[in-house]
């Protein structure tokens, strides 16, 4: 367990550290001079100087990439082109809401998932297998946006249940209504997805002779299914959790645009509209790291639960 640990932190770290080069490569791809291209569409001549001057774009790259990689490695992102605020304090303050939004999600989706999973395969061939299969496949294939979109038409503005948006709410815990229709969005894809996996484990796991085995023994159905049947069941969904993360990485900067929350979504939109690169490049770093942790997390669980992967990696 720890040598193969200790190799995927290895690679994580080589990963992160990927994301932050190309993160950076965005300022050398920008045609032209970058900060005539930052500075807008009527740049002034004092702007791009000042740009110039805090991007350090005077320096040879590879001095500017060594010096901006130390810095990061300390916490410090830069400052906003626009605020001139740190891009440190701007991520902690769009993270909490985007942190509050994925956590709940990841809480709520496993026990909901693996749920509707185990109760499709356990009646599987009749017709609540039949109905969870319709609905998973269903609703898996409408966009995020178009789901948000109805939902906001039909429970906030027609039948006036819910908020329609964060706007004016001073913290999402303060108003839990406002999370309401955010969570539904972004449960439904990684619901559907997670639970078609674990169904399919379930089923493969009770057709096993060991489950045969157990079964023989005399051990009540219940203690089949949940100790003996499930954690090989959800050994193949923990790659799919693992992308769910990644997902809602960008899932959230649909919701959080379309509720109008201010997390690193709406931080990231509004960076982008900017122009405003020190902010979207770290960003960028935040995602990057936070799916390469997420990826990591879940390889180390998915050995845990069958540690016979280690001859196939």
């Amino acid at each position: 367990m720890l040598p193969y640990a200790a190799k995927r932190i290895g690679l994580g770290a080589v990963q992160v550290l990927a994301v932050a080069v190309l993160a950076f490569a965005l300022v050398e791809l920008l045609p032209g001079d970058a900060a005539v291209a930052l500075a807008g569409d009527q740049p002034d001549p004092a702007n791009i100087a000042r740009i110039r001057e805090q991007m350090h774009l005077d320096e040879p790259a590879l001095a500017r990439l060594g010096d901006w990689l130390a810095a990061i490695a300390t916490g410090d992102f830069g400052a906003s082109l626009v605020s001139g605020r740190p891009v440190a304090h701007l991520l902690a303050t769009a993270l909490e809401p985007t942190l509050i939004l994925a956590g709940l999600t990841l809480i709520l989706v496993l026990p909901l998932a693996i749920g509707l999973g185990i109760a499709a395969a356990r009646r599987r061939g009749r017709w609540p297998d039949r109905l969870i299969t319709t609905f998973t496949v269903g609703l898996y294939s409408v966009p995020e946006f178009a789901l948000a979109v109805l939902l906001v038409s039909v429970f906030a503005i027609g039948l006036a249940w819910l908020p329609p948006t964060a706007v004016g709410v001073p913290s999402l815990l303060a108003e839990p209504a406002v999370l309401v229709l955010p969570l539904l969005v972004l449960l439904a894809r990684p619901i559907c997805s997670i639970a078609r996996l674990v169904r399919a484990g379930m089923i493969e796991a009770l057709d096993s002779e060991y489950v045969a085995h157990v079964r023989r023994a005399g051990v009540s159905e219940r203690r089949v299914v949940f100790a003996h049947a499930l954690p090989n069941a959800i050994t193949p969904a923990t790659a799919q959790i693992a992308r769910t993360a990644d997902w809602l990485l960008g899932g959230v900067i649909v919701v959080e645009s379309v509720f109008v929350i201010p997390g690193l979504g709406t931080a990231l939109v509004d960076a982008v509209n900017a122009r405003d690169l020190p902010v979207v490049q770290g960003i960028a770093v935040v995602f990057g790291a936070t799916t390469v942790l997420v990826n990591l997390a879940a390889d180390l669980v998915a050995f845990r639960l069958a540690p016979r992967l280690e001859v196939a990696r």
